[in-house]
């Protein structure tokens, strides 16, 4: 992966995001969709004991004995605070935590997943593009209005049509937000502070679904 013109700095938040080489589709069934959650869950963690593919090989009891391991420590390459994985490219929203942590989390994601994909679809080379694109976040306010983008990206680009569907869409950090996940990926603090209560944070995502579809209006706040 080159190196990037601008370093990326610990502490500070990210939007981050990738897309399949041309625009083709990187995730085409749950199982996939499955693989990159799971991937992405793995890799946040620095000192790792073995690689994701292995890691899937030994026995459930030794990979429980791993994350718990893991979890408890909670040394981190990156703190991920929203995703959206969509059929060719993906959002994340970021805090670095280790020098180069969000170039060495995305590596070892585009790696680890590419390889599996590669093998499942008999093919070679590149996935996704080499280099992701990293914008930095510099108020609450883009805080927010990207971490809403990001959650409803399914929305926007109308993969779901209906916003009560939303929170039913498995590969968005939305619905850990609602609590209709089993997934335990993001540091949900960090957006929900900004809210009395998750009331208030549903009303935020929802109230401007429209004005989200409507993404030139919005371009300067996500994309630079």
């Amino acid at each position: 992966m080159p190196g990037r013109p601008t370093p990326l700095v610990n502490g500070e938040i990210y939007h981050v995001f990738n897309r399949g080489i041309d625009l083709r589709p990187i995730f085409t069934d749950k199982n996939e969709h499955s693989r990159a959650i799971r991937t992405i869950n793995y890799y946040r963690f620095a000192e790792l004991p073995v690689k994701y593919s292995r890691f899937l090989t030994i026995s459930i009891d030794l990979r429980n004995q791993i994350m718990s391991y893991l979890l408890k420590e909670n040394q981190l390459l990156v703190e991920i605070i929203a995703y959206c994985l969509m059929p060719n490219h993906l959002h994340l929203l970021l805090r670095q935590i280790r020098e180069n942590g969000i170039s060495k989390f995305m590596g070892n994601l585009q790696n680890s997943y590419t390889k599996y994909f590669n093998t499942k679809h008999e093919r070679i080379g590149s996935l996704l593009l080499d280099q992701f694109k990293a914008v930095r976040i510099l108020t609450e306010e883009q805080l927010l209005h990207v971490g809403r983008y990001i959650m409803i990206n399914p929305l926007t680009s109308f993969v779901i049509k209906e916003p009560k569907d939303l929170e039913l869409y498995p590969w968005s950090s939305f619905g850990e937000y609602t609590g209709k996940s089993s997934e335990h990926i993001c540091n949900k603090d960090i957006l929900l502070s900004s809210f009395k209560n998750k009331e208030k944070f549903n009303q935020f995502i929802f109230d401007q679904v429209a004005y989200q579809r409507e993404l030139d209006k919005i371009k300067h706040l996500v994309f630079e």
